[in-house]
């Protein structure tokens, strides 16, 4: 059921509530089922931050909608299947499209897409609160990580022996989580949340009446963020848009973090122009419901006062607004949209089994325009910026700029101010120049922000900044510093910066002189279903290198590999690795990379060893891989697991310098050596250098060696012998011939010669003649 309430610019007075016409009674029929209920005795909504339209309330009573509460509702209940005893709801989260609901100590999951419940798996001891983060930049795969990414955790335990879980998979399977050095920390969980805004896990601990933040990952993992007061047990809003904003409150205590727990202090308090207050608790209010989007806080409490904040960049205080005569035990608090607000009240219809909703809407804009509020104006007419809302990679070595444009109002001087969520990992540069003048004569300011993966700023400590081969991700957001709470309008600008994989990078084996350009093999054939053989003394299926039990046919892939590189087998070879990007090429790949002949070829070998490559520990090679892989295809050795043997390892001393070094590029020369064989060899090729790309660079392709002699099947022993016996029968005749000549034996040996030469030299007609005698002449 609706309620407008009429607000204008020019009173606060709100009209008092009353009751419309019924809705229209077309919600979902109650089905069998435990009707579920709140634990807390103050009502809770939440939205799900990337459809407006779905939302949860939690009172006496849970409702599900999916058009906003604009039609009439059956409590929500959860199957009786489920078994789920006393149909308690102490936590609820959206992930996706799943709704995560933590009923009596268990975990269920209800997928309002296809209206399906499960149990989520992997929980075995009691839990009373899930966590988690909604990504709304669709299109990446980062973004669902951040979506199916929940921890399930029981409040209020010794934090030395809990429990915590972990999911990756929206809540459907959990495992356990155990935070580094969990058993010597002291004192009670508060939660713990994935804060992507620092790309860390963040652990609350209370104790004491205070309570502190702890990380998981360098550099935040030394330290603990600074103690805060906790009076009560505070509930913790996660502020949609991975800003790092977090909102703690009970009915005595309202406290914001804008850095994702380092920093948590209390909010203040105006009431007219001179009430300032330093918290809530002066202000001697009892807080009944909290809401906020991702720029605005509203605050509900008991004295029937509704208080109205805006999140900014630097401050953050709360202004009384409005006087609510038709507040209710049931009242909760929801924005629909930039500066709207809601009172939304459950009543039952008499005449049906379902609720209408009461709302009282209040435009928040008209409410502060108010003179009796004397509010500042907002200074800034305009501020606005293609970056708004969308989603930028910054790979490894690469940058990003962008741009805004901000108008000012005459007269006035406003700030505008650039920061990240995580300075950890992006480090930015701005720069704000005048750029012309507007018709009405107002100057226009454009900003250039330039963004870079702040290990390569060269600006900060290498202790301050995040390990550079984790992916991170960081928010940008552009606001003016010294904004008015006025400016509801002008909201600001945000995007979301992931410094990792940029997904439209790939490499490409250079290939201008190919087999098919030779005439050596015909495309033709090659694309007509064309296999080859591999002899037994070739290949091994296992890839170590010990000869098969029988040859191998292997079918070519033309549509993949196309025509093969032409190589000469007697010269040492290495491959030209291109780097493109959104299929425009970009440079020739110089970082260390890695070859594999897929088919367990090994008839190669390389250049370099590891003491020619003046290796200070012992290399990797394939052989180490395959044993972490359990001689399973495929082997993954890539810029996750690649250790340099240019840095002192203690664990892998180099005790045989002799081996092949297997890596190419880098610092080294090292190239390939081919045997004395001719063929085909696929390979596999992966880019192994951690600070080349956060991508895991690699692809197939093929070469051709031609030039190869057939190897002799006679053992070389018995091939030298001959030859030496040849050489002393060649000279042994050279000394004994002129000797001979002048015997009589030799006399007749020189005529038979001569005769032989004379008949030789017989006209052919005569010979014609000769051959056509009778056989009786």
């Amino acid at each position: 059921m609706l309620l407008l309430i009429l607000v204008t610019a020019g009173t606060l007075q709100l009209f008092p509530l009353a009751r419309a016409q019924p809705l229209c009674r077309w919600g979902r029929p109650p089905g069998l089922g435990d009707l579920l209920y709140f634990s807390s005795m103050k009502p809770q909504l939440i939205k799900h931050p990337c459809n407006k339209n779905i939302a949860l309330y939690l009172g006496q009573q849970l409702f599900f909608t999916r058009n906003n509460f604009e039609s009439s509702l059956h409590p929500f209940s959860i199957p009786i299947s489920m078994q789920v005893g006393i149909p308690e709801v102490t936590s609820a989260h959206f992930a996706g499209s799943v709704l995560l609901l933590v009923v009596n100590k268990k975990v269920y999951t209800y997928d309002y897409e296809d209206n399906s419940w499960e149990t989520s798996r992997g929980i075995e001891h009691p839990v009373s609160h899930v966590s988690g983060e909604n990504c709304c930049y669709n299109g990446h795969p980062f973004c669902l990580d951040i979506s199916s990414s929940i921890f399930a955790y029981l409040r209020g335990d010794q934090i030395s022996q809990t429990n915590i879980y972990l999911s990756d998979s929206w809540g459907y399977r959990f495992q356990k989580y155990v935070y580094e050095n969990q058993a010597e920390l002291v004192g009670s969980l508060g939660g713990i949340f994935y804060l992507h805004s620092l790309s860390q896990v963040g652990l609350l601990l209370t104790d004491q009446g205070k309570a502190k933040f702890g990380y998981s990952d360098h550099p935040l993992n030394h330290n603990f963020g600074l103690p805060f007061d906790y009076n009560g047990t505070l509930d913790i809003l996660t502020i949609p848009g991975q800003k790092g904003l977090l909102i703690f409150w009970f009915e005595k205590s309202l406290l914001v973090s804008r850095n994702a727990g380092q920093l948590v202090g209390p909010v203040h308090v105006q009431e007219g122009q001179k009430a300032l207050y330093s918290s809530i608790f002066e202000a001697s209010v009892t807080i009944h419901n909290v809401a906020a989007n991702e720029n605005e806080l509203a605050v509900l409490t008991q004295e029937n006062n509704l208080y109205y904040g805006s999140l900014g960049i630097l401050k953050i205080f709360l202004i009384k607004i409005a006087h609510q005569n038709g507040w209710s035990q049931e009242a909760a608090l929801m924005f629909t949209d930039l500066g709207m607000l809601e009172i939304l009240t459950p009543l039952p219809d008499p005449a049906f089994p379902a609720f209408d909703f009461q709302k009282c809407p209040l435009n928040i804009q008209a409410i502060l325009t108010d003179p009796q509020l004397q509010l500042d104006a907002c200074k800034v007419e305009l501020l606005q910026g293609e970056f708004e809302n969308k989603m930028f990679i910054i790979d490894m070595n690469s940058k990003l700029e962008l741009t805004a444009l901000m108008i000012p109002r005459p007269g006035t001087s406003p700030i505008p101010l650039a920061v990240v969520s995580n300075p950890h990992s992006l480090g930015l540069h701005t720069i704000i120049y005048e750029d012309g003048y507007t018709y009405e004569g107002n100057s226009k300011h454009r900003l250039n922000i330039s963004l870079m993966q702040q290990h390569h700023q060269g600006r900060a400590n290498p202790n301050f900044t995040s390990s550079i081969k984790r992916p991170t991700i960081s928010t940008v957001t552009l606001d003016i510093a010294n904004k008015e709470i006025s400016c509801v309008d002008l909201k600001p600008l945000t995007a979301l910066i992931s410094i990792g994989c940029d997904l439209t990078k790939k490499i490409v084996i250079q290939n201008k002189i190919s087999a098919c350009y030779k005439g050596v093999l015909d495309p033709v054939a090659l694309q007509d279903n064309y296999s080859y053989v591999i002899e037994k003394e070739a290949y091994d299926p296992n890839f170590q290198g010990q000869m098969a039990s029988e040859d191998l046919r292997v079918h070519y892939p033309y549509e993949e590999l196309g025509c093969p590189l032409l190589l000469y087998y007697d010269t040492p070879w290495k491959p030209v690795v291109e780097l493109w990007r959104e299929e425009k090429f970009q440079e020739v790949v110089e970082a260390e990379y890695v070859l594999l002949e897929v088919n367990g070829l090994f008839t190669y070998t390389y250049s370099l060893t590891a003491a020619a490559a003046l290796c200070r520990s012992q290399p990797q090679n394939w052989t180490t891989i395959m044993e972490k892989t359990s001689n399973k295809w495929p082997f993954t050795w890539d810029r996750e697991n690649y250790v340099s043997c240019h840095e002192s390892n203690s664990d892998a001393p180099l005790n045989w310098p002799e081996v092949p070094y297997q890596i190419l590029g880098g610092r080294t020369a090292n190239k390939v050596i081919f045997n004395q064989r001719n063929g085909i060899y696929v390979f596999l090729i992966s880019v192994v250098d951690p600070y080349y790309s956060y991508c895991h660079l690699k692809t197939t392709f093929s070469v051709y060696v031609y030039g190869a002699f057939p190897l002799s099947t006679i053992p070389k022993e018995i091939t030298i012998v001959l030859l030496l016996l040849t050489i002393l029968f060649s000279v042994w005749l050279a000394y004994i011939t002129p000797k001979l000549l002048h015997t009589e034996q030799g006399h007749r040996l020189k005529g038979f010669w001569v005769s032989l030469c004379r008949r030789c030299r017989t006209p052919p007609a005569a010979i014609i003649s000769i051959q056509h005698l009778p056989l009786s002449a």
